[in-house]
């Protein structure tokens, strides 16, 4: 059965939609069966795997609100090798469209995920930067949570708030639910605020960070613009090496926990 991960921030800017991208990207070319899922309806993660507007007939606007199956949505990317469930700018009038909804609102994208992540080793939710129905649904339908933090002043700002999404969220659709890790990025050793961010962060989360950081690199910005994740626009990169040493670690995590 296929391991659903959201990558989770309400607070913008974080390299969210990057790690969503390049994870996704270094799962799959370690050779795990991935699907990546756009659940923001600005279609960064979309365009950033390369994705043509032009061939996209479904989104996950249909996936939410209309009765289409996600085998039907699901596009195959070639590279990076792996699924693709795409967004539209349509995905940002659903939190109104849910607010109709009497029951089963939160659920809805749990629904149709359970159908066909058991054909994936991972589902990565790439979340929309706020705390609205879409994030709930994300978090209803994940197994666990990666949280992006970035290294500057009030890096910690607006995670309480974010926590205390997940814990209502495990109390009343997904007791599950669990915090898969904290991910440092836009780290920069030769400064001493990084250090100190991340410090604050290890001090506060403890084992849950990450032991692989994301450090700041000019190419993972460039990247999405080409339409690419860092292993195709520059696998030299250090960015490259920092996403391919996370994909390991998330996979080591996951293989160990399957043990126990």
């Amino acid at each position: 059965m296929g391991k659903v991960i959201a990558v989770a921030n309400q607070k913008g800017g974080v390299g969210k939609t990057t790690t969503s991208i390049n994870l996704a990207a270094g799962l799959a070319y370690l050779g795990k069966k991935v699907l990546l899922v756009d659940f923001d309806p600005q279609g960064n993660s979309t365009q950033g795997v390369g994705a043509s507007r032009s061939s996209i007939h479904w989104s996950a606007y249909d996936l939410l609100l209309q009765d289409i199956e996600a085998a039907k949505i699901v596009k195959h990317i070639k590279q990076p090798p792996l699924d693709l469930i795409p967004a539209t700018i349509d995905l940002a009038g659903a939190d109104l469209e849910m607010v109709e909804f009497k029951v089963g609102r939160e659920r809805l994208l749990k629904n149709k995920i359970d159908v066909i992540k058991g054909q994936y080793d991972f589902v990565i939710i790439d979340c929309p930067p706020s705390l609205g129905l879409l994030n709930t649904n994300a978090l209803t339908a994940a197994d666990s949570v990666i949280i992006p933090v970035q290294c500057e002043y009030y890096a910690l700002e607006g995670l309480t708030q974010l926590l205390s999404t997940i814990r209502l969220v495990q109390k009343l659709f997904n007791e599950r639910l669990i915090i898969e890790g904290v991910l440092l990025t836009m780290f920069d050793t030769r400064t001493r605020l990084s250090v100190e961010v991340g410090q604050e962060v290890r001090k506060y989360f403890k084992e849950r960070v990450y032991k692989n950081y994301i450090p700041r690199n000019i190419k993972l910005s460039e990247a999405p613009s080409r339409g690419q994740s860092i292993f195709e626009y520059d696998v030299r990169s250090e960015g490259a090496k920092a996403y391919a040493s996370l994909a390991k670690e998330v996979i080591s995590y996951n293989s160990s926990e399957v043990k126990k």
